[in-house]
């Protein structure tokens, strides 16, 4: 027992080294001028710490910090309408799913759910090809059609699960006394299924704010390109300091981090109550 515990210690020890050392030389890095982040040997802690590097971000007049900005907007813009849609069909289709009788349900029901074993890179040409022919590449919808296609699988099977571990005497009660089904799903059914609808739009914001691939080959410049593929981009431009592209880094991943954490709660409680009937 002595050992299994040592054991599994040291594994959640080697996770965690292996996890939060790269996010915490970011920060550091992001904290330093270029010299200091360049000083040989290196500093461990940040020396002579400053917020220059954010500063410049926010408020630089030059390409690289405008493009941040720009890049910042594309994807906040690009999460936030791929996931209000993907939850607006997720929840229609999952109450469907889980409440309507209609033939062919079950067999249409798995095969949404089968789409889920393909990768999604398999669908990468075809998807670049159908946007191309109707001219959405490089454009928002282009890039929130595709999010939503590769989302809505896994949307509408925690929210399946989740309308269906609702009470049915409540839907039952509201038609009885006249209501239509929308009315039912509107005003008895959605409040309580809150956390499961929670749950659902972090999951799918959290997902669509780390795509790259996609966005990658679906935006080919500035005025639709997400943060994640332009700090790519700038890596290997020398001119660009590993301060300025440590803090961009930094800013990336804090709106994700502080989500997971704030809603932590929801995403777990969420995601349990829809998965046990």
């Amino acid at each position: 027992m002595k050992r299994r515990t040592g054991a599994r210690g040291f594994g959640v020890a080697a996770i965690l080294i292996w996890s939060l050392v790269p996010i915490y030389w970011a920060i550091k890095t992001s904290l330093q001028t270029e010299a200091d982040a360049r000083a040989k040997p290196a500093h461990y802690l940040p020396t002579n710490a400053t917020l220059d590097n954010y500063a410049t971000l926010l408020t630089g007049d030059s390409d690289v910090p405008a493009q941040i900005r720009q890049s910042a907007v594309n994807i906040v813009v690009e999460c936030g309408a791929a996931t209000i849609v993907t939850v607006l069909l997720a929840t229609l289709a999952g109450y469907a799913f889980a409440r309507m009788r209609f033939r062919g349900r079950n067999v249409l029901f798995y095969a949404v759910l089968a789409t889920m074993a393909f990768p999604a890179y398999t669908t990468l040409i075809p998807l670049y090809r159908i946007m191309s022919t109707f001219g959405l590449v490089n454009t928002y919808t282009g890039i929130v059609l595709v999010y939503v296609s590769g989302f809505l699988p896994l949307a509408t099977w925690i929210l399946h699960n989740y309308f269906a571990s609702l009470p049915v005497g409540i839907e039952e009660a509201g038609l009885v006394d006249g209501a239509r089904r929308l009315q039912v799903l509107w005003h008895l059914l959605l409040p309580l299924a809150r956390p499961g609808i929670i749950s659902t739009a972090l999951i799918t914001f959290l997902f669509a704010w780390g795509q790259f691939l996609f966005p990658l080959v679906l935006s080919s410049d500035l005025s639709t390109q997400p943060l994640t593929v332009v700090i790519a981009s700038l890596q290997g431009r020398h001119v660009v300091p590993s301060t300025l592209l440590n803090a961009a880094g930094v800013l990336a991943i804090i709106v994700p981090a502080l989500l997971a954490l704030a809603f932590n709660r929801y995403i777990v409680n969420g995601l349990l109550a829809g998965s046990t009937k």
